[in-house]
């Protein structure tokens, strides 16, 4: 009988070193990553010697300026590192995106000695980030979020409560939008917080169906002083740096929503062509060919989609449609591609014996994480028709 066994992406990169780089991660998530995945998401383990590699390595900076630390990559080839390490483990996947989320507002809108004094240990130097918007009672109204940063002298006073913070409590720094003056979006400030600073508390993490390596928690801020030097570009423009920062981690979420969505294919088609039944392998069924047909072009579409979004980026077109749209399809069909692997294996789907089950209840998020899939449809409508009329 043939060899079925699934075959690496056969990958379009721009360039040799970005061929270099996808071998790199490549053997770092076949070593490091993928043989302890299901062990560690099963005790709820966060991988942090993982993400300390990953600094080392340079793939925790990938899409920013070499001047400070980062790896100069456009992010069609970012985008595809990530795609890579969610393969191998979400948790690592998303973890980086949530990382390169979290240095945004810096690289983007800090100043010069803003970015010279931090940037190069966020990008390279071992740190791990978080991104501080979403609140208990703001969630996709993010506009009306109610954390505040009062003046006092030359230092911030941060009081609030931040929500569904993905590496909260173990973050080393923080990017928070805090309000400052009126409300709605036009009073909203971005702040750099450190980790440790006095009166930023952690609560107890959140208790979730997937993704239980990755810790997710509330932050509270009771009255954290920040030196007036950690504000982030100008008083009322923090809700425009938000948005700025999502229109590209959506495209982060893409990507990892089909890496997961491959690593679902891979494991059903190595089990239908290796399971036998009637005396012949399962994979030889019309109805398991067709299914597994549909996955692998649903999972191609999104690639393409995403990858599109990033060139647009990259050429510095507008691409917020494109990346909603991403957004929307990708983790869609990731829901969609992890529950017919599911079905693929049968009763042995639905085991922790194997990991489409895990593959199954992780993908659930990805259609919530940074802006709903409902949301993602208002977004592209308003680019087709305008603004809802009030």
């Amino acid at each position: 009988m043939p060899d079925h066994a699934p075959q690496p992406v056969d990958r379009q990169l721009p360039t040799d070193e970005a061929r270099d780089l996808i071998s790199l991660v490549r053997d770092i998530a076949g070593r490091e990553i993928a043989p302890k995945a299901a062990e560690e998401e099963d005790a709820g383990r966060f991988p942090r010697e993982v993400f300390a590699l990953l600094s080392e390595s340079g793939l925790l900076g990938l899409p920013y300026s070499s001047e400070h630390g980062g790896g100069d990559q456009p992010y069609e080839v970012y985008l595809q590192v990530l795609e890579e390490l969610a393969a191998a483990r979400l948790t690592v996947g998303l973890g980086a995106s949530v990382h390169t989320l979290s240095c945004h507002a810096l690289a983007s809108y800090g100043t010069k000695e803003q970015q010279a004094e931090h940037l190069p240990a966020m990008l390279g130097g071992g740190l791990l980030g978080a991104y501080c918007l979403s609140e208990p009672a703001s969630g996709s109204d993010a506009a009306s979020l109610s954390t505040k940063a009062v003046r006092d002298g030359d230092e911030w006073v941060l009081t609030g409560t931040k929500a569904w913070i993905t590496h909260g409590g173990i973050a080393d720094f923080y990017t928070v939008m805090a309000r400052t003056g009126e409300e709605g979006p036009r009073g909203i400030t971005a702040f750099l917080a450190p980790g440790d600073a006095v009166g930023l508390v952690a609560a107890a993490p959140e208790r979730k169906m997937g993704l239980k390596g990755s810790p997710t928690a509330q932050i509270n801020f009771d009255g954290v002083r920040l030196d007036g030097s950690r504000r982030i570009g100008e008083e009322g423009q923090g809700f425009a740096i938000a948005l700025s920062a999502l229109d590209s981690g959506r495209l982060g979420i893409a990507a990892c929503a089909i890496g997961l969505a491959q690593a679902a294919l891979d494991e059903a088609v190595a089990y239908a062509t290796g399971r036998r039944q009637f005396g012949r392998p399962i994979s030889d069924f019309q109805g398991l060919r067709f299914l597994l047909a549909d996955m692998a072009t649903q999972i191609e579409a999104g690639r393409a989609l995403y990858l599109a979004a990033a060139r647009l980026r990259d050429a510095g077109r507008p691409f917020a449609k494109q990346a909603a749209m991403a957004k929307l399809l990708c983790t869609d069909a990731a829901m969609k591609v992890t529950t017919d692997a599911v079905q693929v294996l049968g009763g042995y789907g639905y085991t922790a014996d194997f990991p489409v089950e895990r593959y199954m209840r992780e993908a659930k998020v990805l259609q919530i994480v940074e802006g709903t899939n409902q949301i993602q449809r208002m977004v592209i409508a308003r680019h087709l028709a305008g603004p809802e009329t009030r």
